[in-house]
C-alpha cells in the first residue's frame, strides 16, 4: 500500500513540474493558487468536475475562487496534461491522463457513474478494421451509454448526486 501512494505521489510530483515547465513556455506567472489547485486535481481520482474540484480546494485555501479554478484547468487542457470530456449530462469533466496509455468508458444515463476499461481484443478489433479499409488510426474515443445492471447500487448513486 505505502508504495502505491509513493507512485501517486510521484506521479504528482511529475505532473506539477510539467504544468510548470507549460507555465514557464507560455510566460505566465506561477501562483500559489495555480499550485494548489494543481496539485489537488492530480491527488483526485476520476472524472472531475469544476465544481467538485472547486470544493476540494476551498478545503485546502478558501481564498481561491471558482474563475481561477475554471481557469487554471483550461490551462491543464491547453497543457495536454488534461483532457476536458462530455458525457451527456450537461457537465465538462476533467480527467487527468492515467498510467494507462488507452481507456474507454461507459456511462450509465440513470445514476451517472463512469466505468474505465480497457480491452485488448477490442483494441485489435480496431487496428484490425483499420487495415481491412486502408485506414491509420490517430486516437478515437468509445463512450458506451446505457445504464447499470445493479439497481439498488444505481439508485443510491442518483440520490447521493440529488442530495
Amino acid at each position: 500500500m505505502a508504495m502505491e501512494k509513493q507512485v501517486t505521489a510521484d506521479v504528482v510530483s511529475e505532473k506539477e513540474r510539467d504544468f510548470q515547465k507549460f507555465i514557464q513556455i507560455r510566460g505566465l506567472k506561477s501562483t500559489k493558487q495555480r499550485s494548489t489547485i494543481v496539485s489537488v486535481f492530480f491527488n483526485m481520482m476520476g472524472h472531475i468536475s469544476v465544481e467538485e474540484l472547486l470544493r476540494e480546494v476551498k478545503a485546502v485555501n478558501p481564498k481561491i475562487g471558482y474563475a481561477t479554478v475554471y481557469r487554471t484547468l483550461h490551462l491543464l487542457v491547453e497543457s495536454s496534461l488534461v483532457e476536458e470530456r462530455r458525457f451527456g449530462d450537461g457537465l465538462a469533466r476533467y480527467e487527468g491522463h492515467s498510467q494507462v496509455e488507452h481507456h474507454d468508458h461507459m456511462i450509465c444515463q440513470e445514476c451517472g457513474r463512469i466505468l474505465e476499461f480497457f480491452n485488448p481484443e477490442l483494441e485489435a478489433l480496431q487496428e484490425k478494421l483499420a487495415v481491412e479499409h486502408h485506414f491509420e488510426i490517430h486516437r478515437h474515443r468509445l463512450e458506451l451509454y446505457g445504464k447499470c445492471t445493479d439497481l439498488d447500487g444505481c439508485h443510491k448513486r442518483k440520490a447521493q448526486r440529488k442530495g
